[in-house]
This record gives structure tokens, sequence and C-alpha cells, in this order.
């Protein structure tokens, strides 16, 4: 069995993408399995239910050599620990190529689409190969989740395509009803302990030559003044997350879905240099109002880059 999964604190896209490929590589003739490598979101909990779907196993510790299959990712940073001594076969994922090395020929699928899962249709659709309902609503919820229902700068037409294929598939008849219910499963954070909340959609960007290493997280909710009132939590989680584990910096944007804003939480001074330098923006009472950059991946993840480049 091909183990199949995602990123480190997976969101919908991990999970979703890793349950349908593992399910595609099977229908193929490679016998496969999704696995996870961490606690899910309050979001992709909602989905599983919805699709009937128990949430899949935490990868086991694999030997070296074994054969291993990433979607939605390929960083090492966002993977399993021991990443550089498996076997990568296939990678299926819609971020910026990293660090990944194989010892072998794998197959590689990159696109600059909103979602892997809207790679995984296509990748049903060039195999002839039918979409299973199942299937269907797992792809066409992690499209809604990563692209926040269109309202992402990271969507596209085909994920828009993509959308409109799955549902009648799916039997989803009223697609923003179902987004509507997902953002609101996302947004109800309880009680969660601020450490759950940082890392919930967290990861750790290496940035620069010599390199720093910075933690990324967003919360994307329907209720941001909930985070907000949890300020003081957060800030103190993300400074202990600094700490623990030798970090450079650490910034955590709440976006506000429905009203398409980021107002990011950001613990210290040299987190506010950086964001003014690179953003021009400045921080008041610990927050810095990106305004409308609600996209990680092609937002703030880049201008980060830009910022820590090497000056030549």
């Amino acid at each position: 069995m091909l183990p199949v999964f995602g990123h480190l604190n997976p969101d919908t896209d991990a999970i979703a993408s890793a349950l349908v490929y593992a399910r595609l590589l099977t229908r193929q003739g490679t016998p496969a399995r999704a696995y996870r490598l961490g606690d899910l979101n309050f979001e992709t909990p909602f989905v599983l239910r919805e699709a009937g779907i128990e949430v899949p196993e935490v990868l086991p510790q694999l030997e070296a050599g074994s054969p291993v299959a990433l979607v939605d990712h390929n960083e090492s940073a966002q993977s399993v620990s021991n990443l550089a001594d498996l076997t990568v076969t296939h990678v299926v994922d819609h971020h910026k190529l990293g660090d990944l090395t194989t010892v072998a020929p794998a197959y590689l699928r990159f696109e600059a689409v909103g979602c892997t899962g809207t790679l995984l249709w296509k990748l049903h659709r060039e195999a002839n190969v039918s979409v299973e309902p199942v299937d269907a609503r797992l792809m066409l919820s992690a499209i809604l989740s990563d692209t926040l229902h269109f309202r992402s700068p990271t969507t596209t037409q085909e994920d828009r395509d993509a959308v409109a294929f799955l549902a009648p598939v799916a039997g989803i008849g009223d697609v923003e009803t179902y987004a509507l219910a997902m953002f609101a499963a996302k947004s109800d954070l309880g009680d969660t302990p601020a450490e759950q909340l940082l890392k919930m959609d967290y990861k750790v960007f290496p940035f620069g030559d010599p390199a720093q290493r910075w933690g990324l997280g967003v919360i994307e909710t329907t209720n941001p003044a909930y985070v907000f009132g949890r300020q003081g939590e957060l800030l103190a989680a993300m400074q202990a997350a600094k700490s623990q584990d030798g970090l450079d910096g650490v910034l955590l944007s709440v976006v506000d879905i429905l009203n398409e804003t980021n107002r990011t939480l950001v613990p210290g001074d040299v987190e506010a240099a950086v964001v003014q330098a690179a953003f021009g923006v400045d921080t008041r009472d610990s927050v810095a109002d990106l305004g409308e950059r609600i996209s990680r991946k092609k937002q703030i993840v880049p201008t980060l880059e830009k910022h820590f480049a090497p000056q030549h």
C-alpha cells in the first residue's frame, strides 16, 4: 500500500486530496492508502461527516526507502520529519516547488490553480476515470475551502469549472449554502486552546540566505471578533512557538472570510519591523491591517520572500 498524505497541520485540501488520490491510484492499479500528519481543523471533520468518511489515521513511522505519495505540499519543512529518507514516487500540488529531491524519477503534477482538488478532478478526466459521488464531494469541499468559495486571489477558472462539474455529481444543489456551512464549522472555535488555534493552519517557511525560519499561521473565520477577543492568549502562544521551535519570527493572519480582509497578529518588535518593511504597514496594539491580502500562498509568502531576498 502506497502511503498518500498532505502537509503538517492539515487543512481540508490536504485531507480530501489524500483520500481522493489514494482511491484514484488504487483504481488505476497502484494500491494506496490515505494518511494524515496531524490534527484536523474544525472544518474538515464537518466535511468528512457530510461525506460519510472516517478520519484517516496518522502516518506511522516509515522505514528508510519506503515509497510515498505527496499531495498539497512538497517542502520538507511541511512534511514528515524523515522525508529525505523516503522514496517520493508521486507529487500532486498547487504550490511552488520547494526543496524536494527524489532518488528516482517521480510522477510530478504541479499547476497554478486554487486547490489540489482541482488537479485531482483534472486527473480523473484525463484518465477517463469516472468521478464517484463521495470523491466529488471531497474535491468540491477542498476547492471551496482553499479558494474561500472563489474569494481568494488564487482562484482560477479551472477551479470554478471543477465545482460546476462536481456539485451535481456530489448531490449538492446549493453550493453557496454548503460553503457557508463549511465556513460556519471552521469558525466554531469554542474554547480551543490558543496553542491549537495558532497551529490549525500553520506552516514554517525559510526566507533569505542565510535562511531565516518564520512560522506563518492563518485563521479563516466568519467571526474575527471572537479571535481578537483572545488576542492576549494568541500572542503568548506565538511567542512560545517562536522560542520552542527556534524561529526568527511568527505571524498569525486572521482572515475575515465574508469581508475578505486580513488583520495580522504581530507578537514583537522584530515581526513589526519586517511587516512595516515588507508590506508598508505599521503595527498598532500588536495588530497590522494587511487589507485584502487574504492568501498566504499568493500574497503573504511572496512578499516576505522578496523582502528577505539577498540584495546584490
